[in-house]
């Protein structure tokens, strides 16, 4: 059976761990050229290991998502790599700090929105071009169950709903270039943002699931599986959707 993704090029931000990691290596594993993109050079080049390890291929880029110079070397070191742009799974974000809103400060709302939303976009900026030179691709972006209904801290939440916007709009504009970008909106997910989290609060698991009908967290090569089947010919008749993959949390 032939490879889904075979002799296609995908970028994965924010691929240096967690469901960036997953991705990567799924793509990979589905026969793609993978830029490892992250601001840990360790974390990244350890993907790309595991990767090769396999007999994948990819490379890391050191990227911050919030500099456009660096987004913008990111997508042109794929293109002279590997000749193009079929795939980017935008994923790169930061929880932020879970006090109340009154007690963030200006500096703490910005970090989270630069990272997690404005990141997004200027990957996208970049990322466009470069797929619509060809016979098009897709993009997912990572949202959150937070992109969909309040969950969490106020500057994580808004930019998650944000993401969500920001694709929808990408998605209508972009479609008639051959191109479609959806969001994946996932729960709890036991990745290194979530264990930093349950390193502060050893209770919290319960808390995290008690109301989560399938009564755990998924682990980040679920979310994977689902990326790479929205990046790939078998949702091709998906664009614009916000897909939650949550254990039915929001149902």
């Amino acid at each position: 059976m032939a490879l889904r993704h075979n002799g296609k090029t995908a970028i994965v931000t924010g691929a240096s761990s967690g469901i960036g990691r997953a991705t990567a290596k799924r793509l990979a594993a589905d026969g793609a050229n993978v830029v490892v993109a992250d601001i840990d050079e360790n974390g990244g080049q350890e993907t790309v290991q595991q990767i090769e390890s396999k007999g994948g291929e990819a490379i890391f880029v050191e990227v911050d998502v919030t500099d456009e110079w660096d987004v913008e070397a990111m997508v042109e070191t794929a293109r002279e790599t590997y000749g193009g742009l079929d795939i980017a799974h935008n994923n790169a974000g930061i929880e932020g700090t879970n006090d109340p809103l009154t007690e963030q400060s200006l500096e703490e709302w910005q970090q989270v929105l630069d990272i997690n939303l404005t990141g997004v976009w200027l990957a996208m900026k970049h990322e466009l071009p470069v797929l619509t030179e060809g016979d098009g691709g897709a993009i997912v972006n990572t949202s959150s169950i937070a992109g969909l209904a309040a969950d969490g801290s106020a500057p994580y939440t808004a930019s998650k709903h944000g993401v969500v916007g920001l694709t929808k709009a990408a998605a209508v504009r972009y479609a008639d270039e051959g191109v479609r970008v959806n969001a994946v909106c996932p729960g709890v997910v036991r990745t290194p943002m979530v264990e930093r989290s349950l390193e502060e609060h050893p209770d919290a698991v319960e808390a995290m699931t008690d109301d989560q009908p399938l009564g755990r967290m998924a682990e980040p090569e679920e979310i994977a599986e689902t990326v790479a089947w929205l990046a790939s010919d078998e949702s091709s008749f998906v664009n614009g959707h916000a897909l939650p993959v949550e254990g039915g949390k929001l149902a």
